[in-house]
């Protein structure tokens, strides 16, 4: 594989992963390097056969021309409860890996959007731990802004060492005008308790934005060490059981 995969997991479902996605893919492919970007969606619910899914709001938003989704179920639910209930067949771990291999091969940077969070079940399984550690991807966090996202974004960020998948960063995914004082005090405390830096905050209701208006702000949502760094030629090597990894509780 000549390019390197990044997965981006949410703390719960509706955190922001989509736009932020969108956000990463314009970042990435705007770059002086001139990153060629793909978008993979292994599981897409909640939408009928034809209807357009997250990944026609990424191409909408960022121009990404490169995506491929992998399953799509038509109920709402956790894509192995959506599958089950439609009488389709369950997503497998080799489809979601064939194709992001297909897509890194040929792109120097591919998005893989998760479904909810990290434990969601894709298949009987498979979740986007599985996901992430069989790809050799780093991992982006999207989290909630107020109340709960502390426990929240502790626990992914555990569940991700626990897999030996490195957390890439956090991401809040909507970041509003006039911020409460938990949401203030989260975006300080976020770092400190999970050891994963804050790598990117999104204002709310940028997905609200026409293309060009969200293509030329989203650079400013992010860190550009971050950046720079996504940018990188060199996938990550997997993590050896034995590694340890900064930030780890004791």
């Amino acid at each position: 594989m000549t390019g390197r995969a990044l997965l981006i997991t949410g703390t719960s479902t509706d955190v922001g992963k989509t736009i932020v996605t969108a956000a990463l893919a314009c970042v990435a492919g705007s770059s002086a390097s001139g990153v060629g970007v793909a978008v993979c969606k292994p599981a897409q619910t909640g939408v009928e056969p034809g209807e357009p899914g997250d990944l026609a709001t990424v191409a909408h938003l960022a121009g990404v021309a490169d995506l491929v989704e992998c399953a799509r179920y038509p109920e709402p639910l956790a894509p192995e409860t959506a599958a089950m209930r439609a009488g389709l067949a369950p997503l497998s771990l080799s489809t979601i890996v064939d194709a992001v291999t297909e897509l890194v091969s040929t792109h120097r940077l591919t998005l893989v959007e998760g479904a909810g969070g990290v434990l969601v079940r894709l298949a009987p399984d498979l979740t986007a731990l599985d996901v992430a550690y069989a790809i050799g991807a780093d991992a982006v966090v999207v989290v909630q802004a107020g109340l709960g996202a502390l426990n929240h974004a502790e626990l992914t960020v555990e569940a991700l060492r626990a897999n030996r998948i490195r957390p890439a960063g956090l991401v809040i995914g909507s970041w509003p005008r006039d911020p409460d004082l938990a949401m203030r005090c989260n975006r300080i405390d976020l770092p400190r308790l999970t050891g994963v830096p804050v790598v990117g905050v999104i204002p709310d209701g940028v997905g609200e934005l026409e293309p060009d208006q969200f293509r030329a702000a989203a650079p400013t949502w992010f860190d550009p060490d971050f950046v720079a760094d996504l940018n990188s030629r060199s996938a990550p090597d997997k993590i050896a059981a034995d590694q340890p990894i900064e930030g780890v509780h004791a």
